[in-house]
């Protein structure tokens, strides 16, 4: 019998936790999360592009812990607002303030400013960090900023998201219609194919 592999989730975001969970879980291996390894505290993001925080929080926690880790860094980019807020989607508003207050800057921000002109993308880039070996992809999906907040679900930018082909907002889908289309659902769908390779090589199913 192999023995089963362990997989930290480089996140203490609840709402991460479960979507990454829920992709993961097709994958034969033991996932835990930043909860279970108090000593690796809060990871300052300090990167300057999603592929560097996704990277830095996968590496330390991986130093840390000597374990396999797995962190996604996701920025929301507005073409009104040149890119913004980007890499600093998360702390729009400042530091440690909550989903409203980032969502009610971005309105404010785009106050008077008409539909059409809203558009805006979001990404995610999720890495992974072993001992071996390194790699990382990338997911987005286009919308635009709604005028106002929709639904009830999700986090985040969630309830301004609008996705014109499916006419809701990130926050009217449920959990599984959101993976199947999210710019996370995307680069969680790219990095478990990848990953079946690192954890079940060929000619060696986990029994």
């Amino acid at each position: 019998m192999s023995h089963t592999k362990t997989l930290i989730l480089a996140t203490h975001n609840r709402h991460k936790v479960e979507e990454l969970s829920a992709a993961l879980g097709k994958l034969r291996i033991d996932i835990r999360t930043l909860d279970a390894f108090p000593q690796v505290g809060e990871i300052e993001e300090t990167g300057k592009t999603l592929l560097e925080n996704a990277l830095l929080k996968a590496r330390t926690v991986h130093q840390l812990t000597g374990l396999p880790a797995i962190a996604d860094d996701t920025g929301l980019e507005v073409d009104a607002l040149d890119g913004a807020p980007g890499v600093y989607s998360a702390r729009y508003a400042g530091e440690n303030v909550s989903y409203a207050d980032n969502v009610n800057k971005m309105l404010f921000e785009l106050k008077g400013i008409e539909d059409q002109k809203r558009s805006a993308k979001f990404r995610t880039v999720i890495a992974f960090v072993s001992s071996k070996k390194e790699l990382w992809v990338e997911g987005f999906i286009q919308g635009f900023i709604s005028q106002s907040p929709t639904g009830k679900r999700g986090f985040g930018y969630d309830p301004i998201f609008y996705v014109p082909e499916l006419k809701k907002t990130f926050a009217e889908l449920t959990g599984e219609e959101k993976n199947e289309i999210s710019h996370r659902g995307l680069a969680l769908k790219k990095i478990v194919k990848k990953l079946k390779n690192e954890f079940q090589p060929k000619g060696k199913e986990s029994e």
